[in-house]
C-alpha cells in the first residue's frame, strides 16, 4: 500500500539550504540575514536580525523543533 502524501512528507526531514546577507527591513536596525529551510519540494524562507552564526544558530534550533514535531506526528500515525 502506497503511504498518504501527508506520511510521505512526514519522512523528509526539515534541512537549512541557506543563509545569506540581507537588506536591512524598512525601520529595523543591525545587520540582517535571510534563510531557507526545505523539506523535499516545500520551501520556508524568513529574515533574521543578527550575525550569519547567530541567525545560523536560531535556525538550526527552530529546524530541530520542526523535526521534533515531525516525527512526533510519525510516531502519532503509525
Amino acid at each position: 500500500m502506497k503511504p498518504a502524501a501527508t506520511e510521505a512528507w512526514l519522512e523528509v526531514p526539515f534541512t537549512l539550504d541557506s543563509v545569506t546577507p540581507a537588506e536591512t527591513p524598512p525601520g529595523a536596525e543591525g545587520v540582517w540575514h535571510s534563510y531557507v529551510i526545505s523539506q523535499g519540494g516545500n520551501q520556508i524562507t524568513g529574515m533574521r536580525a543578527g550575525t550569519r552564526v547567530e541567525v545560523t544558530q536560531l535556525v538550526d534550533a527552530m529546524i530541530e523543533r520542526l523535526n521534533e514535531r515531525r516525527i512526533g506526528k510519525q510516531k502519532k500515525g503509525r
